[in-house]
């Protein structure tokens, strides 16, 4: 087992859903690989984070009546009550916001886990012509077929040359702890990977971001999830994005 293996693979060895020989396999590599072995810890420590219920802090249920009872204890004009009768939602949904905001600073939103491993798999394939491309065809029906039997599911692909993007090929990836295709185009020089695999839920719109310097796309349509990243401008991955969509 490599490091390129080694790193694909860490979450689902964390998670113990490898199976006994490639489990033995990555005990033997993270002995003698430290930097896989810093990875592990990074990732376990990042999982033991999130499931920290000290990053919870719901507000009593006697909040509200609390507040109210010293009001009316204190007294006051009818104006100074109605007032503070508007000011205790705020203050409740003030506390519930700070509260939140500190929640959402100190997680790592699974989106962005997600992401930022697409962004490895991507440099990763762009390092050799090997690891970019497991089936050279600019045709779509060279290319469909070749995932047969090496998914549970049957990828979609397009022909979008007349559009400016030739595809060029496709691989298997491992992404989000399952096997998945992707389907790589190229623009001019621009090489864009397009992970596709099941949406667990319906039809999404697409969502840019951009990191590491690299730009993503994100949608789920017709019970596919969809991830395009590339070098390219935004403009020109959002026209790839909005015809993979539209076909």
């Amino acid at each position: 087992m490599n490091c390129q293996d080694s790193k694909s693979q860490l979450q689902a060895y964390l998670d113990g859903e490898l199976d006994l020989t490639r489990s033995l396999e990555m005990e033997k590599h993270l002995r003698e690989c430290p930097a896989c072995s810093q990875a592990l810890n990074s990732l376990s420590l990042l999982a033991q984070s999130l499931r920290n219920d000290s990053l919870r802090f719901p507000p009593p249920a006697s909040l509200e009546k609390r507040l109210r009872s010293a009001l009316h204890r204190e007294g006051g004009s009818r104006a100074q009550t109605l007032r503070w009768r508007w000011l205790i939602p705020a203050l409740t949904a003030a506390a519930l916001l700070i509260v939140f905001a500190g929640y959402f600073l100190t997680r790592t939103p699974a989106d962005d886990l997600l992401s930022s491993e697409i962004v490895s798999s991507h440099v990763r394939s762009l390092m050799t012509s090997s690891h970019l491309i497991d089936v050279p065809s600019e045709d779509p029906h060279t290319v469909k077929p070749w995932f047969d039997g090496k998914l549970d599911f049957s990828p979609p692909v397009k022909d979008l040359t007349t559009q400016g993007f030739t595809l060029i090929g496709g691989r298997l990836d491992y992404i989000a702890n399952r096997p998945v295709a992707v389907l790589i185009y190229q623009r001019r020089k621009h090489v864009i990977n397009v992970f596709v695999w099941p949406a667990p839920k319906g039809d999404a719109k697409s969502a840019a971001q951009v990191r590491q310097g690299y730009n993503l796309i994100h949608w789920t349509k017709s019970g596919m999830t969809y991830w395009a990243v590339s070098d390219l401008n935004l403009a020109e991955l959002q026209q790839l994005a909005e015809e993979l969509q539209n076909q």
